[in-house]
């Protein structure tokens, strides 16, 4: 069994992220020790260390719940759970297309001559378009 800072360290979560994703429903309530101190057991290491993954790579809670729930499969019916993989795959997919148009912008500046002031604004202008479009299953819904 871990302690809250325990399972912060083995995950690089912080303490108050682990508590704001038991009260969204992420994690489940923690077991309690005679001391009333949270204890947590290696299935939950796993879970957070898969959330905190999951939203380094950008994906929302709302996202992360879905692919949660994947893992509960029988559950859930084979036409929810492949909506599920497609709307990943699909948010993934676009989230690389506008990472890729980024990178080309960001190489372009890398290569221009120095005193050159022109280019700046075209990596404002990348992340503006993509900010007329965002993903809803990456940036939509949950925080």
């Amino acid at each position: 069994m871990l302690t809250i800072g325990e399972l912060a360290r083995a995950t690089g979560a912080n303490i108050s992220t682990i508590r704001h994703y038991e009260r969204v429903g992420l994690l489940s309530p923690p077991e309690r020790s005679d001391g009333n101190q949270r204890r947590y057991r290696e299935e939950d290491r796993i879970r957070l260390s898969f959330i905190t993954r999951s939203r380094d790579l950008g994906l929302s809670i709302d996202a992360i719940r879905d692919m949660l729930q994947l893992g509960q499969r029988p559950a859930m019916s084979a036409t929810d759970a492949d909506r599920i993989i497609d709307e990943q795959l699909s948010a993934i997919r676009t989230k690389i297309t506008r990472l890729r148009k980024l990178e080309t912008e960001l190489e372009r500046l890398s290569k221009r001559e120095a005193g050159d002031g022109d280019g700046y604004d075209g990596v404002v202008a990348v992340l503006a378009r993509d900010e007329a479009d965002p993903s809803p299953a990456i940036h939509g819904g949950g925080t």
